[in-house]
């Protein structure tokens, strides 16, 4: 918990009380269903909650903007970026019922009011959002074919374009070069210190 709020020293109150909330949480599903690898579980405010909050320091979204989260597992990226932004709205899909079910019962239980949740793959939501996040689900290819139809090209409201943000780690030129002429790349070093971080990248794919 210390580590968010060493690059997230302005949290309110409650965000700090959710965020410390997910350790306990997930160590609890954890042992039902397997959304993090076991050996990984007591990094999980490093590899998965500040990774997920990567997102945030790329695009501070506007209040009123609208995400889907795209084959979320136990919630991420989009469960740490809810706390984060608790005044935009996150839907949350994945095509595995019981990680669907983990997600939802983390986000009850820490009380946040601005995720959804269904059980599906990315090819059946026919919802538009303002952006599409997701965390090293698929192919940059496939993620952006298959979801690209869910960004909506209405309500520009952020300091970007309305698009595509995806966590990825190692190397990505081979991944990009289809999207060389508008892809941006960034590396996530550049925001947090840690070793873990030194292979971790992002890309934003606008829609257009």
């Amino acid at each position: 918990m210390d580590l968010i709020l060493k690059y997230f020293p302005n949290l309110t109150d409650r965000q700090k009380e959710q965020f410390a909330a997910l350790y306990d949480l997930y160590t609890d599903w954890n042992s039902k269903i397997n959304v993090i690898s076991r050996k990984d579980i007591e990094n999980l405010y490093e590899h998965h909650v500040l990774h997920s909050l990567a997102i945030a320091k790329i695009l501070e979204f506007k209040p009123g903007t609208s995400i889907m989260d795209v084959g979320t597992g136990g919630g991420f990226p989009a469960i740490p970026l809810a706390i984060y932004f608790p005044e935009c709205t996150f839907h949350l899909v994945d095509s595995i019922g019981k990680k669907i079910r983990v997600a939802t019962e983390v986000s009850n239980a820490i009380g946040l009011q601005n995720t959804t949740f269904k059980h599906e793959r990315v090819e059946e939501e026919k919802q538009k959002f303002d952006f599409v996040v997701s965390r090293a689900v698929m192919p940059l290819a496939d993620l952006v074919r298959l979801s690209q139809k869910n960004v909506s090209l209405k309500n520009q409201k952020n300091a970007l374009p309305n698009g595509i943000i995806c966590l990825k780690g190692g190397e990505l030129q081979h991944e990009i070069m289809p999207f060389r002429n508008r892809a941006s790349m960034y590396d996530i070093k550049d925001f947090f210190k840690e070793e873990f971080f030194d292979t971790k990248k992002a890309v934003y794919v606008p829609v257009c």
